[in-house]
C-alpha cells in the first residue's frame, strides 16, 4: 500500500508582503499586461488610421481624375464645335484665328489637331513648368467629305498634383499626431483599467492561513472579474478547510497512535523491570504483538485514504454479481452474527465491473458498523438498487437513532458517534471513511440515514464509461 506515495512535502508560510512581491516578480518576468496593452493600442491607432488616410487620398486622387475626365470631354466639345463652324474655310485660317483666341484664355489647356499626316494646329503649351496629361487621340469626322481630324487634348494637372501633396502630407500628419494622442490616452486608460488588478493582487495578498475568514468582497470590481473573485474565496474556503482537516487530522493520528505506543512502552517498561518466567514474557509478547498490530492497521488504514485522496481510480474487473460478493462477505462474518443473534436479509442483484478486494472490504466495513450497533436479534437488511446515478448498496440495522447533526460526520475519519473512546482498542473511526474512499476510488458517492430506529448507510457504483 506505501508503494508510489510521494513524500511529505514541508509548507512554509510565506508573509503577505513576500507574496505580493512574489507576484510582482513574477508579472515582470512574464511581461505587463499594461504594456503589452499600450502597445496594441497604438499599433491599432497607427494602422487604423493609416487605412482611413490612405482610403481618403485614394477617394481625392479618383475624385481629380473624374474631373479631369469631365474637363476633357466639355474642352473636347468646345474645339469640335469650333471645327464644325469652320467646315467651310478651306484655308483652315479660319479654324486657327478661332483657335488662337480661345487657347489665348485657356492657358492650362493645349492641342494638337491634324489631318491625315499634316498637323493643322498646334498649341504649345504655355506653362512649360506644368504637368500635363494629354487624352487618347480622337477623331472628328468632316461633313463636307474632307478626310477627319484627330485631335489631341493636354491638361495642366499641376494645381491638383500640389493640393494631393498637401493633403498627402497632412494626412502623414494626422496619423502621426492621432496614433500619438490615441496611444497616449490609451496608455492613461489601460492604467487606469489596471488599478482594480493590483487592488486585487494587494488583497490576495493579504489573504491566506494567518488571516482565517478574511475573503475578497467582489463588489467593487467589475463583472468580467467578479468570476474570478469568487473562485478564488472559493479555493480560499477549500484551504481553510484542508488546513483545519489536516490538524483534526493530525490531533486525531496522535491520539490514536498515543495509546498503543503508550500500552506497548509501559508493558516492556513493567516487564523488564524485575524477572519473569518464559510464560509471563510470552504473554507480555503476545500483548505486545497486539498492540503493534492495532497500531499497523492504523497506519495501513491512514495509507490506504492518502492514496485513495490523491485521486486513485479502483482497477475494474469484468462484471460481476454483487449479490454474491455480498454473500462471500457474510461468510466471513457469519460467526459474528451467530454470537449476536443477528440475521441479514439480501435483495437485489446487479452486475458491473469492479475491483471485488475493495467493494468487499467496503462491504466488510458496512455489515461489522450494522453489527455493532443492532439491536441483538434484528435484522440487517442489504438492498442492491440501481439508480440513474449509479448502482447503489444499502446496509440497514435497527437500533438506536443516529442524531441528525451527526451523521454529514459519520464518513469523516477518526470519528466516533459516541463520545467516549473506550472501545478505541477494537475501532479506531476510519471504517466508513474507507467505505467513502472506495466509492469514490469507483466514481461513487456515499449516504446516510436515521429514521423511525433503522440507520442504513450506503455507497454506490458509478457506471463505467
Amino acid at each position: 500500500m506505501a508503494e508510489g506515495l510521494s513524500p511529505a512535502t514541508d509548507i512554509v508560510a510565506v508573509p503577505p508582503e513576500g507574496r505580493a512581491q512574489a507576484v510582482t516578480a513574477h508579472a515582470q518576468g512574464t511581461g505587463s499586461i499594461q504594456a503589452a496593452l499600450s502597445r496594441w493600442f497604438a499599433a491599432q491607432a497607427l494602422i487604423g488610421l493609416s487605412l482611413v488616410c490612405v482610403a481618403i487620398y485614394a477617394v481625392t486622387a479618383w475624385s481629380f481624375q473624374v474631373k479631369q475626365a469631365s474637363e476633357f470631354e466639355r474642352q473636347s466639345e468646345l474645339i469640335k464645335h469650333l471645327i464644325q463652324e469652320s467646315r467651310d474655310d478651306p484655308g483652315r485660317d479660319g479654324l486657327r484665328h478661332k483657335l488662337d483666341d480661345f487657347f489665348s484664355t485657356h492657358a492650362e489647356i493645349s492641342l494638337v489637331l491634324r489631318s491625315g499626316d499634316e498637323i493643322i494646329y498646334s498649341s504649345a503649351p504655355a506653362r512649360t513648368s506644368g504637368r500635363w496629361v494629354w487624352m487618347p487621340m480622337q477623331e472628328q469626322p468632316m461633313p463636307s467629305g474632307d478626310a477627319a481630324m484627330q485631335l489631341q487634348l493636354g491638361i495642366d494637372v499641376r494645381e491638383d498634383a500640389k493640393i494631393l501633396a498637401r493633403l498627402a502630407w497632412t494626412l502623414v500628419g494626422a496619423v502621426v499626431l492621432g496614433s500619438a494622442v490615441i496611444s497616449l490616452t490609451g496608455a492613461l486608460l489601460v492604467h487606469r483599467g489596471m488599478q482594480p488588478l493590483k487592488k486585487l493582487v494587494q488583497q490576495t495578498a493579504a489573504t491566506g492561513p494567518e488571516h482565517p475568514g478574511r475573503r475578497i468582497d467582489p463588489a467593487p470590481y467589475a463583472s468580467e472579474i467578479t468570476p474570478w473573485v469568487a473562485q478564488f474565496n472559493a479555493v480560499l474556503d477549500r484551504a481553510e478547510q484542508a488546513y483545519q482537516q489536516l490538524e483534526s487530522f493530525n490531533a486525531d493520528v496522535a491520539h490514536e497512535l498515543r495509546t498503543p505506543l503508550a500500552n506497548l512502552i509501559g508493558m516492556v517498561e513493567v516487564e523488564l523491570a524485575r524477572p519473569r518466567s518464559i510464560e509471563e514474557l510470552r504473554d507480555a509478547l503476545l500483548s505486545a504483538l497486539e498492540e503493534a498490530r492495532r497500531v499497523s492497521a492504523i497506519v495501513i488504514d491512514m495509507l490506504f485514504l492518502s492514496k485513495a485522496d490523491r485521486g486513485t481510480v479502483a482497477r475494474r474487473s469484468a462484471p460481476v454479481s454483487l449479490a454474491d460478493q455480498v454473500r462471500t462477505v457474510l461468510d466471513f462474518h457469519e460467526a459474528m452474527l451467530e454470537d449476536t443473534g443477528l440475521r441479514v436479509h439480501v435483495s437485489g442483484d446487479a452486475r458491473i465491473g469492479i475491483d471485488a478486494g475493495l467493494v468487499r472490504r467496503a462491504l466488510s466495513n458496512l455489515l461489522s458498523n450494522a453489527s455493532r450497533y443492532a439491536t441483538p436479534g434484528s435484522t440487517i437488511a442489504v438492498v442492491i438498487d440501481t439508480q440513474p446515478d449509479g448502482i447503489w448498496i444499502k446496509v440497514a440495522n435497527r437500533g438506536e437513532p443516529v442524531a441528525a447533526e451527526v451523521l454529514p460526520n459519520l464518513f469523516k475519519r477518526f470519528f466516533r458517534a459516541e463520545r467516549s473512546r473506550t472501545d478505541s482498542s477494537e475501532h479506531h473511526g476510519l471504517g466508513l471513511a474507507i467505505v467513502a474512499a472506495i466509492a469514490r476510488m469507483h466514481g461513487g458517492q456515499t449516504r446516510a440515514t436515521s429514521r423511525s430506529g433503522v440507520t442504513e448507510i450506503s455507497f454506490s457504483i458509478a457506471p463505467e464509461s
